[in-house]
């Protein structure tokens, strides 16, 4: 079994390394190769070039990298054009994967798209790039595949992979123990994103945060998980952004750091979703370039942007976005689930309620899809 890949980010690798778990157990012999990040080469991918080249979010960080990404795009379809899998599975980033998807669907190879793209959230015009370049699509959240099916898209709920890997009962104090925590220390993550841009536009503003929270209550102790090569960017921030305040920089290890915080101060995005599947209280923010932010704005159908609000249809944790997301009211809002222990409670069966239900097995199920696709039944 051959298989061509592309996952954008360091979300998507995650995913793709976890469904590659399960396509070696149905076909041992199996080669992968494609865009990935090092989730996917622990799985044995053949890495042509790596997933950060495609991690670029807004409209405007876009038009920047454009050139770059578009040059890839058209090398990796001259090269699987001339050399064809058995099937493509993009994961993830839609902006990339549905136009080389539509090219190779077009040519005889099977195009499997896993993860559905938020139509349900905003940019709902895609659906029709979906039904035109894709001949399935693997689903995240349960309400997906109705919504598919009103445009003649074939799809299958396979749940979220991340709900298997992680433990319904999160080891708190194993984490602590691995990271050098007091088992009675008050702890708050730190995750300012895995792109550049968001390290740009989110991390000092995280900084100044856990400044204000230091000053506030100096007991606290901060873990900053980083995705690999964004420590150089990270560190000439601490002393500026962060002062004294004690923020131990982690190279990876974001859900040791998830499950051993008390709180999480965490940026917009899958990590959100780590967030609630640990059962952690969080602040979810979000800031980027101000056209970008503009133009996205626009086509949002829903009042949430965080997936633990949009899955439980409400606002069970607090979102700052842009101008919103400041210092101050990032630290009050932390500050407010310390010290609302009840409320936490609450959230925590809220979390575990969505666990149970996204917890499906995916990597046997996804690949029992992907099996009668290939097979054509």
């Amino acid at each position: 079994m051959r298989l061509a890949m592309v996952a954008g980010e360091a979300s998507g690798d995650l995913l793709a390394g976890l469904l590659l778990g399960g396509l070696r157990v149905r076909w041992p012999g199996l080669t992968a190769a494609g865009i990935g990040g090092p989730q996917m080469a622990a799985q044995g991918f053949e890495v042509w070039w790596p997933s950060d080249k495609l991690a670029v979010r807004g409209y405007v960080e876009v038009l920047r990298h454009y050139r770059e990404i578009a040059g890839i795009r058209r090398q990796l379809s001259a090269r699987l054009l001339g050399e064809a899998p058995d099937a493509f599975i993009g994961v993830d980033a839609p902006d990339f994967n549905l136009e080389l998807e539509g090219r190779l669907k077009a040519a005889g190879t099977k195009a499997i798209h896993f993860i559905c793209p938020s139509i349900w959230a905003w940019r709902g015009e895609r659906v029709k790039k979906i039904a035109r370049n894709v001949d399935h699509v693997l689903c995240l959240f349960p309400f997906e595949p109705a919504l598919l099916a009103e445009h003649g898209i074939a799809a299958t709920y396979v749940g979220h992979p991340l709900a298997d890997a992680i433990p319904l009962d999160p080891p708190r104090s194993a984490a602590r123990q691995a990271l050098g925590l007091g088992e009675n220390e008050p702890v708050i993550a730190l995750l300012p994103g895995s792109r550049r841009s968001e390290i740009q536009y989110i991390a000092p503003v995280f900084l100044q945060a856990a400044a204000h929270l230091h000053r506030q209550r100096p007991g606290l102790r901060f873990v900053l998980p980083l995705a690999p090569g964004l420590r150089p960017l990270v560190e000439p921030m601490l002393g500026a952004c962060a002062g004294a305040t004690p923020v131990t920089l982690l190279d990876g290890r974001s859900h040791e750091a998830l499950a051993a915080c008390d709180v999480t101060l965490i940026a917009s995005g899958t990590a959100t979703l780590e967030a609630a599947l640990f059962k952690r209280p969080m602040v979810i923010a979000y800031r980027m370039n101000a056209l970008s932010w503009l133009m996205m704005r626009r086509m949002q159908y829903q009042p949430w942007i965080g997936l633990p609000n949009i899955l439980c249809r409400d606002f069970v944790v607090p979102e700052r976005l842009q101008g919103d997301a400041d210092p101050a009211t990032l630290a009050a809002d932390v500050l407010a689930w310390l010290e609302a222990p009840a409320r936490t409670e609450v959230l925590r069966q809220r979390f575990t309620d969505l666990h149970h239900l996204l917890r499906r097995d995916t990597a046997r199920t996804a690949t029992d899809a992907i099996a009668k696709i290939i097979e054509g039944a």
